[in-house]
This record gives structure tokens, C-alpha cells and sequence, in this order.
């Protein structure tokens, strides 16, 4: 098989995911909206959701332009490859688009969930996770259509060999980092800022429920579910799922070149992610529901569908490994089921720490009892003592993946070995990703079931649908963990294989070996640096929530007290004054961190040489992976604690319990939504910002 014109297979895999992100849009769209109340609500986030989306998209082109003609000047002056500036330009409008498309679905399909929902808990949860699927499908379509063209594009129009092929696409991931750091950050900074205000003086100072209309940040809130946990994830996977290719093809070359098997390992991440976008498609028919179903029940729902996506991708890399690996399929085989199993493993174990099914949430619950203080303690160690399991994990899939693939370790291993063995870590890292198109969609159906609790809401729909829209949301509360503790878990794996893509491209920068050992000052300066950006990174995040959020107290503040009638029903809030202001400290706050990411990898190699930035890129990824999952679990168990709590627990709703609960839970929003799930970004781009500048870090590095 001619395995260079193979990567066809992948434009066709990439079509068909799309095709089927077409198709369940339309029967999205196909549902009633509901009546003239919903449809005016619904109205008004979609307006609020476009109009940051496209102030973002503006505040981002800025930035786009200016670091294209930076890399066109290198590109001019040969110290980056001429494709480099058309590559990141394209991989940053790619992720725009998969953003944008999957928050557009989720504005109409928040309704449509909330209308379904008047006639049944399984229509409800079918809409919702209809909309989730586009944005899952779109995401992985869009990411097989690029490598896949780029590919042969630069094998077939420009004649490029593989070594020059594997250098340029690990690197065209750049683009790609840049927007969906800018899209996690502004969108997290945007939904915080919105439900910490709206939490803060709606809950706890005025004493009315949450998605109250009289709320004025209300909207808001509704608007940053879409921006934050809809686009901002689309754009954070649509990252990990096409790093984890380029850096899986560049390590397929380099375990196999000048071999017979150097064309085939190049392809075979493409081919299972073909695969995993048949698997996930397939998958997508296994969820469904009865009325009344108990959260356990929903949550089996989705399991069927994530664990029934991986039982079957699992079935079909197994004649695929073996005809494209030949004799070398067993191991590979192996590296990519380690990879499914540890994404199912981590899956599960950020559920057991943040679902109320499990204790360590209900313990959480129960700290409440003596105030907001404890659950506060509580919760910090919580996320803490949760970064466990995902680091056991992940270390366990490294080792075992690198040994079966032909790893050696000691003084047993050759070049040849630790190439082959690597190259196990980069399919294992794409087996964990490869039914991104159904872990997406159980993911991207929380936002879009918490819209439609707040429409249900505002709407006085009635306690009945008021029931339905909660036990989706709450589930989806749940998926959200998941799905970040999955994304962060991917991210690790993948930015191990990139720092090995960064190792192999500064060798042929320098013709030589790197100093790698820990005796030299250069890789422990960068290992401290590394470690530092991690929390300077989290603490500017976390500090631009907590200045969004301020704004929006004072403003709901100003209008409870200005607006005659509010609080009593009969006066109507300004909603679009809290999405505006959401919406311009949101876009203001975001373009620090993203600078700092791009900026401290090149000043720390320029100041400290190569080995420093590998030290940079090791520490942050070690560090920002137990950080991340601290923030996101602790965020993700305070959430539901509060849920719990409003479910009649220690007192329920309006108690001294649940007022403590909405502090920690208020503490842990930038947490989860906007610090956490940003990091794994942070650490995949200071990676790829490396590599693209290897050549400037070489040539003119001080020490």
C-alpha cells in the first residue's frame, strides 16, 4: 500500500465527521423553540454570545497579523520554514471556525433543550447532545482535514522528504495554541466574571434563586456558559487532538527513518483517528433515556456512549495497526489501547472526586456544616489529594506505552530503541484522543443543558421542566469534570512527545547532543522558570476574574438599588450592560497571559540557551499538569456540593449551609472555568512557540 497517498483516507475521515456534524445540526434546528418568552430570552444570549465571539475575533486578528509578518521576516531571512506563517494563520482560523460553529449550535440549541424538556427528560437530553455533537465532529473534522492536506500538500506539490515534512508539521500547531489560549482565557474570564457577580449579590446578598430574572447579570451568565465552556473547549481539543497527530507523525518518522516502515508510521496516527471518528459516530445512537431517570441512570447513558466509542475504536485499530505496522503491530497495538484505557481511567477518577455519587463530594457537602471557611479548606484539599490518580496514570501509560513499543531503558537502549519506544508514547496520546468526536459532545451538552435550565427559569416554565433542565444540568456538571480532567490528562501525554519533537529539532539545530544533565545550571534555571510561569500564569487569570467579577457586583448593585420595581418584579434589568461589561474586561484581561506564554519560552532560550527551555518545557508540563488538575477537580467538587446541598441536603436552598456552599463555590469558578483548563493550553504552547524559535534560540542564545 502506498502509504504517502494514504493520507486521502484522512481528508475522507475528516469529511465525514463534518458531514455528520451538518446533519445533526439540522435536526437540532428542527426542534420548536417554544413559546414567545423562551424565544426572547434565547434572543438575547445569542445576540450577547455573537457579539463577544466577534469583538474577540477582531481583538485576536491584531495579534495574528503582527506575529504573521514576524514570521514571515524569519521565514525571509531562513531561520523558519517559508510555510511557517500560511500554517499558523490557517491553524488559528481553523480553531476559530470549530469554536465558532459549535457556539452558534449551542445559542439555538438552548431553547430547543428547554422546549423538548416540556415533553420529556430523554427528548431534553437528545437535543442537548445533539448540539454536542457538532461541535465534537466539527472539531475532529476539521483537525483530520488539516494534517491530512497539509500532508500532501507539502509531499506532493513541493516534494518536501519526510524529515522536512515531520520538522514542519510538528511546529504548525503554533497557530492553533495561540487562539485557543486566547479563547480559554477570554471565555473564562467572561463566564466567571458573570456567574461569581451574579452569584454574589443575586444568591447570597439579595436571597433570590439562581437564573432569577430579575438577576441583571443573569444573561451574562447564560452568554459566558457559551463563550467559556462551548467555544473556549472547542478550541482547547481541537488543540490537543491536532498536536497529539503532528507530534505522533514527526515521532513516527523519526522511530522509523529510512526504513520500509517510515511512510506507514507516519500515517498510522491519521488512520486512527479515522477510525476513532467512526467508533464516536457509531456511539452517538447509544445514548438515550426514560423519563424520570435517576442521575445514575443519565450518567450510564453517556458512559454507554464514551465507553461504547472506545470498546469499539479498540476493535478497529486492531486490523488497522496490523496492516499498516506490519511486524511491528503487537506493540503499537498495545501503546494505543494503554492510551484509550488511561483517557476512560482519568475519566473516571475526576468523576470520583467531583460527582455527589461519590464520597469525597458528599464529604465536601458535609463541611458546610461549620461555614465558608471549611468548605473553602475542604475543597482546596480535595483537588489536591485528586491529582493522584490522573499523575499515576498518565506515568503508567508512559512507561508501559514506551516499553511495549520497543523501548529499551538502561544501559540496553540504542537511539533506535528510544526513537521506536517514544513513538509508542505519541500513538498512546492519540489513542487517548481518538473518540474525541463523543467525549466532545458529552462535554459541550453541559453548557447548553445549564442554558436551558436558566431559559426554563426565567421563563416560568413550571417545577416539572424546572425538574428536567436541573437533572440535565446537573449531569452536566459532571460531563464538564470530565471533560476537563480528559483534556488536561491528553494535554500531559501530548506535550511529553512535543518535548521530545523539541529535543530531536534542537539537535539538528546544533549538530550535536544537548547537555541534558541535571548538573547544568541552564536546565535547572529553566526548570525553575517553567515552574514559576505555571503559577504566574494561574494568578493573572485568576486576578482578571476576580477584576471582571468586581465590575459586575458594583453594576447588579447599582441596578438593584436604581431600578424601580427590580426586586419586586415589576421593573426590568439592564442585561446588556452586564454582557458589555463581561464582555470588554474580558477581551482587556486575556492578552497578558496569552503574551506571557508566547514570550517567556523565547526570552528564557535567547537569555539561558536550549537546555533552559527544555527544562521550561518539562517543569511547566509536570507542574501546570497537578496544578490544572487541582484547580478544575476542587472547582468541579465545590459546584456540585452547592448542587447537593440545593437538592434538600444539610438544610437546602436559602439555609446557612447553602450560603456557605455558594462562597465555595464562588471561589472555585475561576478554578475550573477559566484558571485550570487554561494551563494545559499554556503548557502545549510553550512547546510549540519553542520549536518554531529553535533556530533564533540556537544562533543567538547568550550562554
Amino acid at each position: 500500500m502506498d502509504f504517502e497517498l494514504a493520507f486521502i483516507i484522512g481528508i475522507v475521515g475528516g469529511l465525514v465527521a463534518l458531514a455528520f456534524a451538518f446533519i445533526k445540526s439540522k435536526q437540532v434546528m428542527k426542534y420548536p423553540e417554544g413559546t414567545e418568552a423562551m424565544k426572547k430570552i434565547a434572543l438575547a444570549i445569542r445576540k450577547g454570545a455573537n457579539a463577544y465571539l466577534k469583538r474577540q475575533f477582531r481583538a485576536v486578528a491584531i495579534f495574528y497579523v503582527i506575529l504573521v509578518v514576524v514570521l514571515t521576516v524569519l521565514a525571509v531571512l531562513e531561520y523558519l520554514s517559508p510555510f511557517m506563517p500560511v500554517a499558523f494563520l490557517l491553524g488559528g482560523v481553523l480553531t476559530q471556525i470549530s469554536a465558532f460553529i459549535g457556539m452558534k449550535i449551542a445559542t439555538y440549541a438552548n431553547v430547543r433543550t428547554a422546549n423538548a424538556s416540556r415533553e420529556s427528560l430523554n427528548k431534553g437530553l437528545t437535543v442537548a447532545f445533539s448540539s454536542g455533537s457538532v461541535l465534537g465532529f466539527t472539531v475532529i473534522g476539521l483537525a483530520l482535514l488539516d494534517v491530512s492536506i497539509w500532508f500532501l500538500v507539502l509531499r506532493f506539490v513541493f516534494g518536501l522528504e519526510p524529515a522536512d515534512i515531520a520538522s514542519n508539521m510538528v511546529m504548525f500547531g503554533v497557530g492553533v495554541a495561540a487562539f485557543a489560549l486566547f479563547a480559554r482565557v477570554g471565555g473564562g474570564i467572561f463566564t466567571k466574571a458573570a456567574d461569581v457577580g451574579a452569584d454574589l449579590v443575586g444568591k447570597v446578598e439579595a436571597g433570590i434563586p439562581e437564573d432569577d430574572p430579575r438577576n441583571p447579570a443573569v444573561i451574562a451568565d447564560n452568554v459566558g456558559d457559551n463563550v467559556g465552556d462551548v467555544a473556549g473547549m472547542g478550541a482547547d481539543l481541537y488543540e490537543s487532538y491536532i498536536k497529539s497527530l503532528h507530534a505522533a507523525i514527526a515521532l513516527g518518522f523519526a522511530a522509523f527513518a529510512g526504513t520500509d516502515t517510515m511512510w506507514a508510521s507516519m500515517f498510522l496516527p491519521v488512520a486512527l483517528g479515522v477510525v476513532g471518528v467512526v467508533a464516536s459516530l457509531i456511539a452517538t445512537f447509544f445514548v438515550r433515556t426514560k423519563e424520570n431517570a435517576s442521575q445514575k441512570e443519565l450518567l450510564n447513558t453517556l458512559r454507554k456512549g464514551e465507553y461504547g466509542s472506545a470498546i469499539l475504536a479498540a476493535i478497529g485499530f486492531l486490523p488497522v495497526t496490523f496492516l499498516i505496522m506490519g511486524d511491528y503491530w503487537v506493540g503499537y497495538y498495545i501503546a494505543i489501547i494503554v492510551g484509550l484505557i488511561a483517557g476512560c481511567l482519568i475519566a473516571y477518577f475526576t468523576e470520583y472526586f467531583t460527582s455527589t455519587h461519590y464520597t469525597p463530594t458528599k464529604k465536601l457537602a458535609e463541611a458546610s456544616e461549620t461555614g465558608s471557611a471549611t468548605i473553602i479548606i475542604a475543597g482546596i484539599a480535595l483537588g489536591m489529594k485528586s491529582t493522584i490518580a490522573p499523575i499515576l496514570i498518565v506515568s503508567g501509560a508512559v512507561i508501559v506505552s514506551f516499553l511495549v513499543a520497543g523501548g529499551v531503558l538502561g544501559y540496553g537502549a540504542t537511539e533506535e530503541t528510544f526513537a521506536r519506544g517514544l513513538f509508542g508514547v505519541g500513538v498512546a496520546a492519540v489513542g487517548m484522543l481518538s473518540t474525541l468526536g463523543l467525549t466532545l459532545a458529552c462535554d459541550a451538552y453541559g453548557p447548553v443543558a445549564d442554558n436551558a435550565g436558566g431559559i426554563a427559569q426565567m421563563a416560568e416554565l413550571g417545577d416539572e421542566v424546572r425538574d428536567r433542565t436541573d437533572a440535565l444540568d446537573s449531569l452536566g456538571n459532571t460531563t464538564a469534570a470530565t471533560g476537563k480532567g480528559f483534556a488536561i490528562g491528553s494535554a500531559a501525554l501530548t506535550s511529553l512527545a512535543l518535548l521530545v519533537s523539541f529535543i530531536n529539532l534542537a539537535h539538528d539545530h546544533i549538530y550535536g547532543e544537548l547537555y541534558l544533565s541535571i548538573r547544568n545550571p541552564s536546565l535547572l534555571i529553566g526548570m525553575f522558570i517553567g515552574g514559576m510561569l505555571v503559577f504566574v500564569f494561574a494568578a493573572m487569570t485568576m486576578s482578571a476574574v476576580q477584576r471582571s467579577a468586581g465590575s459586575i457586583v458594583q453594576e447588579v448593585r447599582r441596578q438593584f438599588k436604581e431600578i424601580p420595581g427590580l426586586m419586586e418584579g415589576t421593573g426590568e434589568a439592564d442585561y446588556e450592560r452586564c454582557v458589555a461589561l463581561c464582555t470588554s474586561s474580558a477581551l482587556r484581561e486575556m492578552v497578558a497571559p496569552t503574551v506571557l506564554g508566547v514570550a517567556v519560552p523565547i526570552a528564557t532560550g535567547l537569555i539561558f540557551g536550549l537546555e533552559a527551555v527544555v527544562g521550561l518545557i518539562g517543569s511547566a508540563t509536570v507542574i501546570g499538569f497537578c496544578v490544572a488538575v487541582f484547580m478544575s477537580n476542587a472547582g468541579g467538587a465545590w459546584d456540585n456540593a452547592k448542587k447537593y446541598i440545593e437538592s434538600g441536603m444539610y438544610g437546602g436552598k436559602g439555609s446557612e449551609n447553602h450560603k456557605a456552599s455558594v462562597i465555595g463555590d464562588t471561589v472555585g469558578d475561576p478554578f475550573k472555568d477559566t484558571a485550570g483548563p487554561a494551563i494545559n493550553i499554556l503548557f502545549k504552547l510553550v512547546s510549540t512557540v519553542s520549536m518554531v524559535f529553535v533556530g533564533i534560540i540556537a544562533a543567538y542564545s547568550i550562554f
